[in-house]
């Protein structure tokens, strides 16, 4: 059978020009808090179906606000994900990607030698135009060499970690990291409302992810083991933000937007990992486990609480949107790949139709998201070798020809799926079908405009170095334990996955 393609009307990039009729009389800018966690999965929240009901916060964050059900990570690992969120680019574009070998995931060891481009203009940077201050609690990730860290790309403030984790939990008497990741974020938000500055806060909390940890007052509450403690923390801290939001009065001039930099780290067994869901697999991998995110913004007064969006978008958004919330123009000198959704937070009926989501893992495009459906060019969970090691991106949840454990290109003939009859993407379309052929049609062409348009950035996670790492941080001369580094010695990093 054969099916002429119609022309549709593809929308790749736009900029909404929107005047926020809700701004606030006074005038007064927007405060913007993006909460983003770590290797949290899309079935972690109550509201999104989690059994034991141990999230009442966000919960209630959801019922105050507005749900968005089809949010998705820009990448299904943490640095690529949170480059994209701050440059509201793919990490193709951005950098944060690797072309040591094909479709590999990356990331910032320590031994790294790359991090987040001089050229790449991150939102802090753009805020401060309007007088922000920005500060970044928690995990960073970005590249931990002085000229990749956040006070020299648009932070004022920080207080967390260059690299990956901060935990795990120990029983020394003074407190533990997460209560410190809250008290900062408290006490930045007292501080600038004090002084009455616009602020930006980047809440960047780690303990979902490997070694999970939790402080003692929360360790064996959750029915679910150490991650649930973690979890339970997490949601206990999201309410104290937002309570002192409203005990200062600030809640009706602070947007908050909460989600995850990629879905659960299924890897790492059930003691150490949580839920996606519905959805196929987790981490690492480009199925809708791997990088379909819990997602909730609030602004009592702006939005109407007890929504749920079904437009489809993800944590580059939440650069543009942050700028038209502060009245800032995107810069015009890039492509971005972030959208305004303030239409649709301020009126949940509102869609922006034909948006595509893009699927990438390294250099790759892996499929491409467009309406109901979702169409995989290639298809790939991990190695065999890793399999026989016991390390599986999607355990319990093989799917013949789906979850394949070599690298499966689908390029002719791409494997189809509609995510509203299977979210499990577990029953490809047939090819004969004619909705197959109808769909292959729109799909190509937004993949075929994606390609033309694309420059992808110079990889910034090719290059690895002992030399690099962190031999000697600051305060070492106090404690004597300044270490010598080795002589540099750079090599192709390794990503096996």
């Amino acid at each position: 059978m054969r099916v002429v393609c119609a022309p549709t009307l593809i929308l790749i990039s736009v900029t909404i020009c929107c005047s926020l009729t809700e701004k606030l009389s006074n005038g007064s800018s927007t405060n913007i808090i993006i909460m983003l966690m770590d290797d949290m999965g899309w079935g972690d929240l109550g509201v999104l179906g989690q059994p034991s009901k141990e999230t009442p916060n966000l919960d209630a964050m959801a019922a105050q606000g507005i749900l968005l059900t089809n949010f998705y990570t820009a990448n299904p690992l943490c640095s690529p994900s949170r480059a994209a969120l701050l440059t509201g680019r793919l990490p193709v574009r951005n950098g944060f990607y690797t072309t040591n070998a094909h479709a590999r995931n990356a990331y910032t060891p320590q031994e790294i030698v790359g991090g987040i481009s001089k050229d790449e203009i991150l939102l802090p940077e753009m805020l401060k135009k309007n007088g922000y201050i920005s500060k970044i609690v928690g995990k960073w990730h970005l590249g931990h060499r002085p000229q990749y860290l956040p006070l020299e790309h648009g932070f004022d403030e920080w207080f967390g970690s260059p690299n990956c984790h901060f935990g795990p939990y120990n029983s020394s008497v003074r407190p533990n990291i997460p209560l410190y990741i809250l008290f900062e974020g408290l006490d930045f938000i007292r501080r600038q409302t004090e002084a009455k500055q616009p602020f930006f806060l980047y809440w960047a909390a780690d303990a979902t992810h490997s070694p999970v940890y939790a402080s003692k007052s929360f360790l064996g509450k959750s029915q679910r083991g150490r991650y649930g403690d973690a979890i339970m923390e997490l949601d206990h801290s999201v309410g104290q933000i937002l309570s002192l939001l409203q005990n200062l009065g600030i809640e009706k001039n602070t947007f908050v937007f909460f989600t995850s930099d990629n879905g659960a780290a299924l890897m790492s067994g059930p003691q150490e990992s949580g839920s996606n869901g519905p959805f196929l697999c987790g981490k690492e991998t480009t199925f809708e486990g791997g990088m379909r995110e819990p997602a909730i913004a609030w602004w009592p007064g702006h939005i109407k609480g007890g929504a749920v969006s079904l437009q489809p978008a993800n944590v580059m958004d939440l650069f543009t949107t942050s700028l038209a919330l502060a009245g800032i123009s995107p810069p015009d000198d890039r492509m971005l790949d972030g959208l305004d959704l303030t239409p649709v937070l301020l009126n949940g009926s509102h869609q922006l139709d034909n948006r595509p989501i893009f699927f990438y893992r390294g250099n790759e495009m892996m499929a491409v998201r467009l309406g109901q459906y979702k169409a995989h060019y290639w298809t790939w969970s991990n190695s065999l070798e890793e399999l026989k090691e016991g390390i599986n991106f999607c355990p319990g949840q093989e799917v013949p020809g789906v979850t394949t454990h070599d690298q499966k290109e689908h390029t002719l003939q791409p494997l189809i799926f509609h995510l509203g009859r299977d979210p499990g993407e577990k029953y490809p379309l047939s090819v004969l079908s004619k909705e197959y052929q109808e769909v292959l049609c729109s799909v190509s062409a937004v993949v075929q405009q994606h390609q033309k348009t694309l420059a992808p950035g110079m990889p910034q996670l090719n290059m690895c170095d002992l030399a690099v790492m962190n031999w000697s941080p600051p305060g070492c001369e106090k404690l004597g334990k300044c270490l010598k580094p080795p002589t540099s010695a750079p090599w192709k990093c390794n990503w096996p996955h």
